[in-house]
Order: C-alpha cells, then structure tokens, then sequence
C-alpha cells in the first residue's frame, strides 16, 4: 500500500498534522510526518519532494501558516498531489495562508482545504489513493455513511423533543 506524508513547515503545526493523523491511522494508511520549511531547509523540501514517488508516497499533506509557500514549493518539485492545510498562525488568524495557497501560478496545481482542517486534508488525500485502492473506498463509504447515521440519529432526537 502506497503512504501519505505529512510536511510542516514548523512544529508549532503539530496540533493541525495530529488530526490527519488520526484520520489516517483510523483508515489503516502507512504515512510519515516530518518537519521542513520552505525557507529555511529548503534543499531538504528539495530532496524529499523530488524522491517522494520513489519512496512510496502517493499523497502529499504539507501544513503552512503566513505566507504559506511549502506546499507550492513542495509541488514545484514533484507530480504528486499536494494538498495543503492553511495554518491559523499568522496575523490574520490564517486568512493570508488560505488566500496564498489557493492562489498557486497556472501550472503548479495546490489544493487547499480550510484553515487548521487536518482532517479534511486527510479524507482528501484517501479520496485521491482511492481512485487505485478498492480499501479504501469502501473504507470511505462506510465513513460517509456513518456519519449520516449519526445526522439521522440527531434529526430523531431533535424532532421528537421540540
């Protein structure tokens, strides 16, 4: 089974990779997490990007705040998907990360999920190994319907007490 990486640009991102983590291990996916930064270990993001599909990974998650330069940095180097996660850290409370990575030049495709959404990022990457992984999928419809039980389980609750 192909594995997911998880990248932070600084350990302060550790609460944010901790939720796609959990999504991960709950779905069974071999994944690494480490921690590089676009300016300051940026011959690192260099090796790993450009060796990632060498090494089994077949997903990207990077999780950076401010400018948010990683995951663009990240894709520059490989084909890989890269999905990144805006940190809340910035001034802006993380505004300035989502705007910088969705707005990735023509060429260099980034997806982004909402500020702080580990968990999103997660499902996202399972989404993309489960075009080639039947597992998974059928790991990710159990999920959705899950969690539609639960709705309709509220829904009940709800309806017979107001």
């Amino acid at each position: 089974m192909r594995k997911v990486a998880i990248i932070m640009g600084s350990d302060s991102d550790l609460h944010i990779a901790e939720k796609a983590v959990a999504v991960l291990k709950d779905f069974e996916v071999p994944y690494e997490v480490h921690v590089m930064s676009a300016h300051r270990t940026p011959d690192e993001v260099h090796a790993f990007a450009s060796s990632a599909r060498a090494e089994g990974i077949s997903a990207i998650i990077s999780i950076a705040g401010k400018a948010a330069h990683l995951g663009g940095v990240i894709a520059s180097y490989t084909t890989l998907p890269v999905i990144t996660i805006p940190g809340s850290g910035g001034a802006l409370k993380g505004v300035e990360a989502l705007l910088s990575s969705v707005e990735m030049p023509p060429g260099i495709p980034v997806a982004s999920v909402g500020i702080d959404a580990g968990q999103n990022a997660a499902l996202l990457a399972l989404s993309i190994l489960s075009v080639s992984d039947e597992g998974i999928a059928e790991k990710l419809g159990a999920y959705r319907e899950s969690m539609r039980n639960k709705i309709l389980i509220k829904d009940r609750e709800i309806s017979g007490r107001l």
